[in-house]
């Protein structure tokens, strides 16, 4: 299998990875315009305007977009982070160009119908309404904003829904123009792909496009806080972050070998102590989230209102316990799942085009499988417990809470308890 770079004069970029035994292709292309690109009166636009894409171009409608690919068995998708949009899709060997030529369509002719945008803006209010009927959805973006308040790298990507509601035809151009530019966009495919062919069907469109820079997204400032919100619900819904380095720090590995050992599977520190040793809870577990210049370990939980202050707790304690005595059976074992899934999940072209559009997005380059895995293996015990001395005592955490949390401890408490 070969990765291969080219950049369009205008610098654009196309990232594909043959893979000679598959009859399926995945390719889409990558926006570096999210949520954290949005002014304030803008959020939730970013995700409209995805929402929009689908909605009819100059040469397809709604329908006709939605059978182009699925006449051919394919399937056709996009999403909204804070850092990116992307459109992509799966289709066979021999209907590559088709589904290029409807992706580059949605991402660069969409006409932004006033009628179509009027029955969108009712579908996303609706999933709106749904996420906010979802605690556990809900709560990670009550905890985004507190960790990074009055900033856009805080706000929600689906939007409030007064903001939804006053969104413009006008208003999804303005955003079009400044953020989707050659520079800022990555055409990724993986399976059976011929990088050539994708770059002259490249150059026939994105290549056209006039030389611009994306706006400059607003640094992000973890500052930290706690948004407890009590309602009469089964359960108590526990979400606590702590502020870790970006994509580009030495840590990066270090973390995701720590968060699995931590929280990462059923033989992981949280889940044996909170769940199989206490029966705290049903669901508990820790992740590492990275982004351009900040990131977090995050650990979420579903308990009882009796049982929240213990959960609690014993998460802060389980933090300074790992700075002491991680071992290393548990990093072997955290460093081989997170091999193995990865490894795993590069079986699938979709995981592969993914792959490619995020490492060229944040570095420029494909780094070999070989290379990630050695950096994985260079985790050690000493590494992970200098890094969790560091978590422990680089910020107080953020809190969010939603339940029956009335006895709940706050930010502070827990902050002391990890300083004690």
């Amino acid at each position: 299998m070969s990765v291969q770079i080219t950049t369009l004069p205008n610098g654009f970029r196309i990232v594909t990875e043959h893979m000679p035994a598959l009859q399926s292709a995945s390719l889409g292309v990558w926006v570096s315009a999210g949520g954290r690109h949005e002014r304030v009166e803008q959020n939730g636009i970013a995700h409209f305007l995805e929402h929009m894409a689908f909605k009819g171009t100059k040469r397809r409608s709604a329908l006709d977009i939605a059978e182009a690919i699925e006449d051919v068995g394919g399937y056709l998708n996009a999403y909204t982070s804070r850092e990116v949009t992307a459109y992509y899709a799966r289709v066979l060997a021999q209907d590559v160009p088709l589904a290029f030529d409807v992706i580059s369509d949605i991402v660069l002719n969409s006409t932004f119908d006033p009628r179509e945008l009027e029955i969108e803006r009712g579908v996303i209010l609706q999933e709106i309404g749904q996420s906010l009927d979802t605690p556990d959805d809900i709560i990670f973006d009550w905890l985004q904003e507190v960790s990074y308040p009055d900033q856009p790298f805080g706000r929600t990507i689906l939007g409030p829904a007064e903001r939804v509601q006053s969104f413009t035809r006008e208003n999804l151009q303005e955003f079009v123009a400044h953020n989707y530019v050659p520079d800022q966009m990555i055409l990724s495919a993986a399976g059976a792909v011929d990088h050539d062919a994708l770059v002259r069907l490249a150059e026939q469109t994105f290549g056209l496009l006039p030389t611009a820079s994306g706006l400059i997204a607003q640094p992000a400032l973890y500052q930290g806080g706690e948004h407890r919100v009590i309602k009469d619900l089964e359960q108590a819904h526990f979400a606590m972050s702590l502020e870790t380095n970006g994509h580009m720090s030495d840590d990066l590995y270090i973390g995701q070998v720590y968060a699995t050992a931590l929280g990462g599977g059923m033989s992981s520190r949280l889940f044996q102590e909170a769940r199989e040793k206490r029966g705290l809870c049903y669901t508990i577990y820790s992740q590492m989230g990275a982004y351009s210049d900040t990131g977090s370990l995050t650990i979420y939980s579903g308990t009882s209102g009796d049982d929240v202050v213990g959960l609690s707790e014993l998460c802060i304690d389980e933090l300074k316990r790992s700075v002491e005595d991680m071992t290393q059976a548990e990093i072997d074992r955290a460093r081989n799942q997170i091999k193995a899934g990865m490894l795993m999940g590069l079986e699938s072209p979709s995981s592969r085009c993914e792959r490619l559009a995020r490492m060229v997005g944040i570095w420029g380059r494909v780094p070999d499988l070989d290379e990630v895995v050695g950096k994985i293996d260079a985790v050690t015990v000493g590494s992970v417990a200098n890094f969790a001395e560091r978590l422990c005592e680089k910020s107080a955490p953020s809190l969010a809470l939603y339940g029956p949390v009335e006895a709940a401890p706050t930010t502070g408490i827990l902050a002391e308890r990890l300083a004690a």
